[in-house]
């Protein structure tokens, strides 16, 4: 799994965390959190801010 794949990111992401609040997150935390999913594997230097935010939209979106 790359940084481009937002969606399968926020899916696993709301697996993974169901009790937390994506609304909520500090980016240094979603940020550790996606470089230490099972199926990463790519560079966590380009996991800025942009891919961060679209990262949380999505999971918003995945968890309403």
């Amino acid at each position: 799994m790359k940084w481009t794949d937002i969606a399968r990111i926020a899916e696993e992401l709301h697996d993974k965390y169901p009790d937390v609040d994506p609304m909520n997150l500090r980016f240094t935390d979603l940020h550790n959190w996606v470089c230490d999913l099972e199926d990463f594997d790519d560079d966590p230097k380009r996991g800025g801010e942009k891919v961060l935010e679209a990262i949380q939209m999505a999971w918003i979106e995945e968890a309403r």
